[in-house]
């Protein structure tokens, strides 16, 4: 005799995850799946996006396409409608390193950097959150965006970490979740964001190669022994957020971050002077 039945907490949910076809993303993404959701994710690569098609079945569309475009989003939001009829939450992980075009310390910034890494982990998450508050107001129906921000926003942490113009955008992520946060919510449209630490993914490869680095985290990390951190550290929390069972939580910034931003950290001897070397992290 069943005494309790577990329905999946996201059924009946059709999602959209714009950045959902590597790393943090598809990790959630395959989370939303397993708790009976229907996904549309967006990937930048063609090969890396197919293999989540692949991977999603029937159940989830990949799509290629380019977050930092405007038509990017409403395209997803589109195909979430044409496919499985509806559009219930947005959970926004596109975003990524801007060292490739010299982001760095304020002083060494060039306006490119700025630009770009701006563009890339800002612009693109007005854009996407943009479109689905379009489409729900229009719809006169509620919904829920999750926003990816960074620890980097408000406990930022130098020599290895100092990358200033993807710091700001990522602060200003938390500004616009609170922001949006206060003026929808009386249209039952709900905001939030989550702010990791040093998580295993493509984009922190390099500082996940470095000695120095991983030395660092144990003790800015504590938790679980002093690690860093795995996508799915963030899975249950994503799943919540995009879940009615957060139906009264809007406007929050919640770490997941193995106590970074409580712990000081041991920098190593090796560790560069940020004013005097370039620091290697992601």
């Amino acid at each position: 005799m069943v005494l309790h039945s577990h329905e999946p907490a996201l059924a009946g949910k059709v999602l959209v995850v714009i950045g959902g076809t590597t790393g943090l993303g598809l990790s959630a993404a395959l989370a939303f799946l397993n708790e009976g959701a229907r996904i549309v994710a967006v990937g930048l690569e063609p090969e890396s996006t197919e293999a989540a098609g692949r991977e999603f079945g029937s159940a989830g569309v990949a799509v290629c396409a380019d977050a930092t475009l405007p038509e990017t989003a409403p395209a997803a939001i589109q195909t979430a409608l044409t496919h499985f009829g509806d559009f219930h939450g947005l959970y926004h992980v596109a975003g990524g390193s801007g060292r490739r075009w010299g982001d760095g310390l304020l002083h060494e910034l060039s306006d490119e950097a700025w630009r770009a890494t701006l563009e890339l982990n800002l612009t693109s998450v007005m854009y996407s959150n943009r479109a689905a508050v379009r489409h729900w107001l229009a719809q006169g129906a509620g919904g829920t965006v999750l926003n990816l921000s960074s620890v980097l926003a408000f406990a930022p942490s130098a020599p290895f970490f100092a990358t200033h113009a993807y710091a700001t955008a990522k602060a200003a992520i938390v500004g616009l979740t609170k922001a949006a946060a206060a003026a929808y919510a009386a249209a039952n449209i709900r905001f939030n964001a989550l702010a990791p630490g040093l998580i295993a993914t493509p984009m922190s490869r390099r500082a996940q190669a470095d000695a120095a680095i991983r030395q660092f985290i144990h003790t800015k990390q504590p938790l679980d022994g002093g690690r860093i951190g795995r996508p799915e550290d963030l899975d249950v929390l994503a799943v919540y957020f995009m879940g009615d069972a957060s139906r009264f939580t809007t406007g929050q910034v919640l770490a997941v971050d193995g106590g970074w931003s409580l712990a000081d950290g041991q920098l190593p001897a090796s560790a560069q002077n940020p004013l005097t070397g370039p620091p290697p992290g992601p």
